[in-house]
């Protein structure tokens, strides 16, 4: 019994010694998450805070973050670090979104912080700002099999996130917030009618041009919108009221997009005074709500959606089960978890994992022998072996353009035990496993530096090369040798059968090679064995 006892007690305390905390610092609003680490990746809430400050409402009229805000901010701050510290919190992490990083003042407020409140502050982009959320999202629902938009509204900026599955295809950010389109198009006020009218009617034409220029419209068709922050939690509270709708949850809840519509042109109608009176109405929202709800119109325009679904999470969230992975997991560069991510990324998506398995020794064994002569860093065989196996991962949304797919979807997943600049080269690497040669014009190419552009054409022109050595996806070529000789690439192809159709698929693939090597290349079967190349 008594080992019983001992046995529960390690238990608890080995579930219970890990309290985190997350504060976010956005352009609404100062937002405090203290949770519990439990086992499995999960936690429990402990408390949660919010402190409406406002703190971008002049960032885009003036680039600067007001006095009166700022002090509102630092005292919500203050609080919820004392918050944090009765919980005997073991990490507490403070992030800022788009009102701190957009304003000039930005930097000096966040050593204002430092000083006054002893909390550094870590200035997040909005692609993070993205991730987190959709981290978020994906431990909420399960997105197997469904095509998704998430969008996280918030004061300063809309970032959205094209999902398939668990797999990130795409990120956008925007500069379309309900503070900042607020006071952009004088909105807030306690009036209504004709001005208000108009005033609207050129605010959904700045937002559906704002999602038209920095936006893309899916590949796939979105089953459904999952949508982040508090215009959206706000649109379920004032739809359920609206309803009559007592004792169901706002998590999950759904609103389509002819209730949206109605319930817009209702506030539209209303002045500020009486906004706020409504039942399911936040009071500190009731001044934005409208710019809010006019950006989720435009949103499920944008995206051909028309179910919105509310996710009463979000960044904290996400944030904190970051926090968790790296106070639980292993090293950034832990070779096993780089192999459980990547056969997960792979088996998910691509259905080739042997294909891709034989690529990647085939290259390999070919990066091997020409890594000396052409001075290729030892350190660039794992991230070829890496991009091989997941060059087809593109297919779970189609066939066409699938490369281009998988950049996506590489340079946006999540894979423990890389580093995120390795993962963009891995990414840009089997990009070009097929189609287009590698060009500085490119979007994609032009985020890298000059020598990692080069980094990138020789380990696809060898990718290339590899993958036409299983063309036929028969895995008969078992090796390949190659041979530098007058200047010219020699390679033996070792298969117990004549690999007819992987030799031909090979060399329609070499002129790569060829271009970035400065050398013809021959391919000829040796049969089932052949002699090691020299040196």
């Amino acid at each position: 019994m008594a080992d019983a006892v001992e046995d529960k007690q390690i238990w608890l305390s080995a579930d219970l010694a890990c309290r985190l905390a997350a504060i976010d610092v956005g352009s609404n609003s100062v937002r405090l998450l203290v949770a519990e680490a439990l086992r499995g990746g999960t936690y429990r809430i402990l408390d949660e805070e919010r402190e409406p400050t406002r703190l971008g409402r002049s960032v885009s009229s003036v680039g600067r973050l007001d006095d009166e805000s700022m002090g509102r901010t630092i005292a919500a701050l203050k609080t919820f670090k004392r918050i944090a510290a009765g919980f005997q919190v073991t990490t507490l992490r403070t992030i800022a979104t788009c009102a701190v990083r957009e304003a000039r003042n930005g930097p000096d407020f966040c050593r204002r912080i430092r000083d006054e409140v002893g909390l550094e502050v870590e200035v997040i982009s909005g692609e993070r700002e993205a991730r987190l959320a959709f981290a978020s999202v994906q431990h909420a629902f399960d997105l197997s099999g469904k095509n998704v938009v998430v969008a996280d509204i918030g004061g300063g900026s809309t970032e959205v996130v094209f999902a398939t599955g668990n797999l990130i295809e795409s990120i956008f950010s925007t500069p379309l917030g309900a503070v900042r389109l607020t006071e952009q198009f004088g909105i807030g006020t306690d009036g209504a009618g004709p001005d208000l009218d108009r005033a609207l009617e050129r605010l959904e034409t700045e937002v559906t041009a704002g999602l038209k220029k920095r936006t893309t419209r899916p590949l796939f068709a979105p089953h459904f919108l999952v949508g982040c922050g508090g215009t959206f939690t706000t649109l379920a509270e004032l739809m359920m009221a609206a309803k009559r709708e007592v004792d169901v949850p706002v998590a999950g809840y759904r609103v389509s997009q002819a209730e949206l519509r109605h319930l817009l042109d209702r506030l539209a109608k209303l002045p500020l005074r009486a906004r706020r009176g409504l039942p399911g109405m936040t009071p500190d929202r009731a001044d934005i709500i409208l710019a809010g709800l006019t950006i989720v119109d435009a949103l499920m325009n944008r995206f051909r959606v028309n179910t919105v679904v509310i996710h009463t999470r979000g960044v904290r969230d996400g944030l904190i089960r970051e926090m968790i992975d790296e106070s639980f997991g292993g090293a950034a560069d832990d070779p096993a978890q780089r192999e459980v991510a990547i056969e997960r990324l792979a088996a998910a998506c691509s259905g080739e994992l042997e294909h891709g398995r034989r690529v990647a020794a085939l290259a390999g064994r070919i990066f091997e022998q020409v890594a000396g002569p052409f001075d290729l860093p030892a350190g660039d065989r794992p991230l070829l072996e890496c991009a091989a196996r997941l060059q087809d991962v593109g297919y779970v949304i189609n066939y066409d353009q699938h490369h281009k797919h998988s950049y996506h979807l590489i340079r946006n997943a999540r894979l423990p035990g890389i580093r995120a600049h390795d993962q963009e080269l891995v990414a840009n690497v089997a990009r070009y496993h097929r189609g287009a040669h590698p060009k500085r014009k490119h979007e994609n190419m032009s985020r890298l530096s000059v020598e990692d552009q080069h980094r990138v054409r020789r380990l696809a022109a060898i990718l290339r090369l590899a993958g036409g050595l299983d063309r036929s996806r028969t895995q008969q070529v078992r090796d390949v040798v190659v041979r530098l000789e007058d200047g010219a690439a020699l390679v033996d192809v070792v298969a117990d059968e004549d690999p007819e159709v992987d030799i031909w698929g090979a060399e329609r693939r070499s002129d790569l090679f060829e271009k970035v090597f400065g050398m013809p290349v021959t391919i000829r079967w040796a049969g089932a064995a052949a002699q090691p190349a020299a040196g």
